[in-house]
């Protein structure tokens, strides 16, 4: 692991970390925020998930969360969204390739030798983080925004015992049924739909659920909330009685300055459930 860079922030450090990854058989790159109190032990452990387009540096600069991190103890880790460098297979649509893994391991051609993206981020990241800094394995919950929103919540619905707790910015709630899902789930999953389902928190809420807490934010004005469909996972949480808070913020859009309005109630969120 090589060290990018390491800055004071908040009384703790941000540092960035390069690796050679097994998982994605390419280098890959993560920001990683610990508070002070890391330097006297194991803290626990929030994961953001990007969207669209962006790398492990979006968040970790507009987001805004290492202000609240701080306050609650709380690391954060910024992982990029998809495997990166020359080998990584490309596309020159910006919903497709690089920037956007979707976080599911691919098996087609040509996306399945670097886009697995899944198990980084499940397996392979968390044991280096737990090999070289203060992180507590047992404390950790996760949040995204857009398609890290429907990472976070597929990967929390599929391990409850390791996160405490989720949350989401404007979810790509229902994939295989928007165009936001539908081309990226045939281009890395092939045409078998029943390999989608793992990968729609929608359809995911309908067969599981998720044992703990979940917190959303919508924007009202969002300009792609036709392509999210917040209104199909409100709607199975419903039917699964799920204990969830869905909250529809008039005036705001899909941009960070939305995340970055709403991240202190997401990080106060995991902090409860993070030291219950």
């Amino acid at each position: 692991m090589q060290t990018e860079s390491e800055n004071a922030c908040f009384g703790g450090t941000q540092g960035v970390y390069t690796h050679a990854s097994t998982a994605c058989g390419c280098d890959m790159t993560f920001g990683l925020f610990l508070p002070e109190e890391a330097q006297d032990g194991p803290v626990p452990l929030l994961w953001y998930l990007s969207g669209l387009t962006c790398t492990h540096e979006n968040a970790m600069t507009k987001a805004g969360a290492q202000t609240w991190a701080a306050d609650h103890g709380i690391a954060l880790c910024f992982p990029d969204t998809s495997p990166r460098g020359d080998a990584a297979a490309d596309d020159e649509a910006y919903d497709l390739g690089k920037g956007a893994g979707f976080y599911v391991n691919a098996t087609e051609t040509p996306w399945a030798p670097h886009y697995r993206m899944w198990d980084y981020v499940m397996d392979e990241l968390p044991v280096l983080l737990e090999r070289n800094f203060s992180i507590d394995p047992e404390r950790q919950a996760i949040t995204g925004h857009s398609m890290g929103g429907h990472g976070a919540l597929t990967m929390a619905m599929a391990a409850p015992d390791r996160f405490r707790s989720v949350s989401a910015f404007a979810p790509i709630a229902n994939p295989t049924s928007s165009d936001w899902g539908r081309k990226q789930l045939t281009a890395y999953l092939g045409t078998n739909e029943d390999l989608w389902s793992p990968h729609d928190a929608t359809l995911c809420m309908r067969n599981k659920g998720f044992d703990g807490p979940i917190l959303i934010d919508q924007g009202a004005s969002d300009q792609f909330l036709d392509l999210l469909k917040p209104e199909s996972l409100v709607e199975a949480a419903a039917a699964r009685r799920q204990q969830i808070t869905f909250r529809m913020q008039p005036g705001y859009d899909h941009s960070y300055f939305f995340v970055s309005t709403f991240m202190e109630d997401h990080v106060a969120f995991h902090a409860e459930a993070l030291y219950r």
